[in-house]
């Protein structure tokens, strides 16, 4: 399975979105990593469903949309219209998590679950034969720029043994650089998200070396 690559929206210049949304295409990232805030589930507010819309008329990167909402199921379906391709929504969430999921996939789209630093791993086990991907948090959700926290590594290693044989990627979000990268794909992750390390400087460039560090790593997992 080839290592997939998220650059984060959080970490793009707001003033030139446009532009640098077309920079992450050209560089060949896999996915667009978009994080959604309402200032209730986290103390930070990003985006709607209507931003997202309009930043799908300008690129074809498929988007990852991760809800960092308070009430998912209220918003799952204007997501979905919005554009998005893949949906992660938290356990820790309010609402019913199988709905959530079941309603994405109404949509047409592939369903996500998202555990917070706090949070056992072993929540995801009654959703495992219903998702496509795991979204591990190595920071607090919320912000950016934060560092990775060192147990990660750990609850990803458990994630992968409990997701076993299944087709399931397991994406890991907060505090990926040139350092810690290699850790968590060695410890299982399939889909790596970065913010600042890949939007400081010139993305292809950094999206190069991710993959040069990574590349002898993986070899086992390609497809």
């Amino acid at each position: 399975m080839k290592i997939k690559i998220a650059p984060s929206m959080l970490s793009a210049d707001f003033a030139n979105l446009e532009s640098d949304l077309k920079k992450v295409e050209a560089a060949g990232a896999d996915y667009l990593h978009v994080d959604i805030m309402d200032g209730h589930f986290v103390p930070n507010i990003t985006m709607g469903p209507d931003q997202v819309k309009q930043l799908r008329r300008v690129t074809r990167i498929p988007f990852d949309v991760h809800l960092m909402i308070s009430e998912p199921l209220l918003y799952i379906e204007k997501f979905v219209a919005a554009g998005a391709d893949l949906i992660t929504i938290h356990v820790e969430s309010q609402g019913d998590t199988m709905e959530a999921i079941k309603l994405i996939k109404k949509g047409g789209i592939e369903a996500g679950i998202v555990i917070s630093p706090d949070t056992d791993v072993s929540v995801i086990k009654p959703f495992l034969d219903h998702i496509s991907m795991v979204l591990i948090m190595g920071v607090y959700p919320g912000f950016g720029g934060q560092s990775y926290i060192p147990e990660t590594t750990q609850k990803i290693k458990t994630c992968r043994d409990l997701i076993g044989e299944r087709a399931i990627d397991i994406q890991v979000d907060g505090g990926i650089n040139y350092t810690t990268i290699k850790e968590v794909v060695e410890a299982g992750a399939t889909v790596v998200v970065s913010g600042s390390c890949l939007f400081n400087g010139d993305m292809k460039e950094n999206i190069k070396k991710f993959e040069s560090i990574i590349g002898d790593q993986v070899m086992w997992r390609r497809q």
